[in-house]
């Protein structure tokens, strides 16, 4: 083999390699991205949560507390 098929055959080996290495940071990228959407979207819903018994608290609460609240 000459050197120049010899130099473009480790060329294209170091090419695959790296493209299965990238093919695999890729699969664990998704991975992480599925995870952090989901945990995502349970906070979004704690979230919302929370404001609903906030706003049910709030509506509870004596007239004349909700006014001090407004003017402070």
């Amino acid at each position: 083999m000459t050197p120049d098929l010899h130099s473009l055959a480790e060329k294209i080996e170091q090419l695959a390699q790296l493209t299965q290495h990238l093919r695999r940071e890729n699969a664990d990228l998704r991975l992480q991205l599925a995870a952090a959407m989901s945990e995502k979207a349970e906070l979004d819903h704690r979230v919302q949560e929370a404001c609903r018994r906030t706003t049910v608290l709030l509506q509870k609460l004596p007239q004349d507390l909700k006014d001090e609240e407004a003017t402070a």
